[in-house]
């Protein structure tokens, strides 16, 4: 067993390291992403290690980076795309939306690609307009794209690499405030189903569910509210499209009770489809209503703003309040 402790940016590194030397048909792609090492330096010393053939710095078209994957994917390539910003996505929205996510069912099954588009997302780094989103409902949205988000270190590790290895196109969601956040990774370990959710703490009142960034407040939110004498189960979603549909009944089954946290806007976010099936699934099972807990339907404010705009540690156990309450 080989056991490290690295942080979230060093465990995404050391993926894609192995990837490159696992299989020489990937490839990486993106402003900066070479000499630099990528502006979060994601992909520090990959140039250096294995050529400017295999680790591309890119002009600054986001369109034509996801286009110019798509056609090395036709060519038996796996392409790792960084998008350098959560909000510089969207030039590249149409690519990835009528060609990436369409190829598969437009050639009847007959042609894969295998894509994987990195995409630095949230908030709570006190950036500028266009460096603090969270559009991943926009991409769980589009059939033919699997869209996932690591809320650790070992997630980061092994996530990254399954979602390379995936025939089909994924939407891989990186939480840029965790960048830094550090824990044990086993880089030999069986790692679990990609699209599966994952308990990272057990309780029997009430389930958080939270994915990416919000996992870690999530967790804190927990352990204050046992503090109070409330037990609450964190379940780490993982994957935003498909969703774990089994894994959240099976906890809400047992707690009677769902909040779900994420830092998109809570209008038509990820929470408004699991808050309605899982209401269909457990109406006989629920005690209170299905909470939610995120982003305004708003524009992302200004950095010193941003502490209002993103649900925190008090949102949160504002809304395990009001479920209890039922």
């Amino acid at each position: 067993m080989a056991v490290e402790k690295m942080s979230i940016a060093k465990a995404l590194n050391e993926s894609l390291r192995k990837a490159l030397e696992q299989d020489p048909k990937v490839l990486i792609m993106g402003e900066d992403v070479g000499k630099l090492g990528g502006v979060f330096r994601i992909t520090d010393g990959l140039q250096k290690d294995f050529g400017e053939e295999r680790v591309i710095d890119t002009p600054l078209a986001e369109s034509g980076i996801v286009g110019t994957a798509i056609g090395l994917a036709l060519r038996g390539y796996r392409p790792v795309v960084e998008i350098q910003f959560d909000g510089f996505v969207f030039p590249a929205y149409d690519q990835i939306v009528t060609q990436l996510a369409k190829m598969h069912a437009r050639a009847l099954g007959k042609i894969k690609l295998p894509v994987v588009v990195r995409i630095p997302y949230g908030g709570a780094i006190g950036a500028v307009e266009h460096h603090s989103e969270s559009p991943e409902t926009l991409f769980a949205h589009v059939a033919g794209l699997k869209v996932v988000s690591p809320s650790n270190a070992t997630d980061a590790y092994w996530m990254l690499q399954q979602a390379i290895l995936s025939d089909d196109p994924v939407i891989f969601f990186e939480p840029k405030r965790r960048y830094w956040d550090k824990g044990e990774v086993d880089t030999e370990a069986i790692p679990g189903e990609l699209h599966k959710s994952r308990v990272v703490r057990e309780g029997a009142d009430l389930t958080l569910a939270a994915y990416g960034p919000m996992v870690k407040v999530c967790v804190e939110a927990a352990a204050a509210a046992a503090e109070e004498g409330k037990s609450v189960e964190v379940l780490d979603l993982r994957s935003m499209s498909p969703v774990d549909f089994d894994g959240i009944q099976a906890s809400v089954e047992k707690t009677r009770r769902l909040v779900v946290v994420h830092e998109a806007p809570v209008f038509l976010g990820v929470g408004s489809e699991i808050a309605a099936r899982i209401t269909e699934r457990c109406f006989y099972h629920l005690e209170a209503p299905v909470l939610r807990v995120g982003g305004f339907h708003a524009p992302y404010p200004p950095a010193r703003l941003e502490d209002e705009y993103l649900p925190g540690l008090d949102r949160v156990l504002d809304a395990v309040d009001r479920s209890l309450a039922y």
